[in-house]
């Protein structure tokens, strides 16, 4: 199953397999923010799942999936709640807003921030050590979480560092693993912290500016939309992370400390959204309507027409020296060279994908501004299963004398 949540405030859960509408959950006035999943632990009762919804009416419910009824609603926040997350191991989960506040299950307040700022907390993430790490404008703040003193189950929640490496908001906040955590922003610049002291183990914010093809005449542009450098989406797997930026996908490898490959016009408009595949793929969407599917593979020799590898170099002007084009050719040689191939596109939406959520091989569900939510299936494995299915009906139908392989 899978949830779908709108600016009508109405949320809708599926069937991810049928596309059949289970439900229909009614509660909001207005468009939803966030949502979350919300699984019960109490090991006594049978594990229910849960939701949180939040709203640009102020409030956070949580509903009952199997039964789609209002388990709880909390109307005290004084603005809009943006970003929902939930802690298992702390048992607890935190709303991000004009503040930061903790709530256990029961939907009790154990503790707040002070007022951050008007535009409020964009995102969240939890790092080790109790700890999380959320962007407020151009700035990130950790916080710690504490246990209070008494027995009651009560937390503090206590700021212990301002990180303001980025010169422009944070539109992205990404999780690797429990020793790092990657932030991109609206000027292009993508930053790679470690999880346990918050210390940058890497910066990136002139990806045209490789010198993995340094034979290749730079591009001149005399200005640079915002648009066209803007990390819109980043997502990981241990060895790399892949940033939306722009029109483009970017793969930056963890290790090297440099981008490995990239689309620079993967879309014909902004990238929205991206996912990493177990496969070596990527799903990529856009403000153009369009879902695509992208195979990162390595090269094999240099192409005729080699892709650039960065994304915000304003003043191109000239060739590298004839120093810095030696020492990118060893590079070359020692380093295996990636590129994204186009294999699959996704055609049915009218307007932006905002989104979308893979199942494997039950597919792809994709939501789209145009009002429609596409369930994609695997073509080949469907014609299979639909084959199987007619020969299970011929066979019981004695329609099917012999079958020989």
């Amino acid at each position: 199953r899978f949830a779908s949540a709108g600016d009508d405030g109405i949320v809708f859960l599926w069937n991810a397999q049928t596309g059949e509408k289970l439900t229909e959950l009614h509660g909001h006035t207005q468009k939803i923010t966030a949502i979350a999943p919300f699984s019960s632990s109490d090991a006594s009762e049978e594990k229910n799942h849960l939701i949180l919804t939040a709203s640009a009416d102020r409030t956070v419910i949580v509903w009952d999936c199997s039964t789609g009824r209002q388990v709880q609603k909390v109307s005290c926040f004084h603005s809009t709640v943006k970003c929902l997350t939930v802690l298992p191991r702390l048992d607890v989960w935190l709303s991000g807003g004009s503040n930061l506040c903790v709530w256990n299950r029961k939907l009790d307040l154990l503790c707040k921030t002070s007022h951050l700022t008007d535009a409020g907390i964009s995102a969240l993430v939890e790092l080790p050590k109790n700890c999380v790490a959320t962007a407020v404008g151009k700035e990130l703040i950790i916080f710690r979480l504490i246990v209070s003193d008494d027995e009651s189950e009560g937390w503090n929640v206590q700021e212990v560092k301002r990180l303001v490496d980025h010169q422009d908001n944070i539109l992205s906040l990404v999780s690797v693993n429990d020793s790092t955590f990657v932030t991109g922003s609206h000027v292009g610049e993508l930053i790679v912290w470690d999880a346990l002291d918050w210390t940058k183990q890497a910066f990136e914010c002139n990806f045209w500016d490789s010198a993995i093809h340094p034979d290749v005449q730079p591009e001149i542009k005399l200005s640079q939309s915002t648009n066209e450098t803007s990390v819109q989406h980043l997502t990981s797997d241990e060895e790399c992370v892949f940033a939306a930026v722009g029109k483009g996908i970017y793969v930056y490898n963890l290790q090297m400390k440099r981008v490995i490959a990239c689309q620079r016009n993967a879309h014909d408009s902004s990238v929205l959204h991206i996912e990493k595949l177990p496969n070596r793929q990527l799903i990529s969407c856009s403000e153009d309507g369009s879902v695509r599917i992208w195979e990162l593979r390595e090269k094999q020799q240099l192409p005729a027409e080699p892709v650039p590898t960065g994304f915000f170099n304003m003043w191109g002007f000239g060739r590298a020296n004839r120093q810095t084009n030696q020492a990118a050719k060893k590079v070359q040689e020692n380093t295996p060279m990636y590129f994204l191939e186009l294999v699959g596109d996704l055609i049915g939406h009218s307007s932006a994908v905002q989104m979308f959520l893979y199942f494997g091989e039950l597919g792809l569900a994709t939501c789209s501004a145009d009002h429609l939510i596409v369930l994609w299936k695997d073509g080949e494995r469907e014609s299979r299963l639909r084959s199987l299915t007619l020969f299970q009906k011929l066979a019981q139908n004695g329609d099917l004398l012999q079958l020989k392989f």
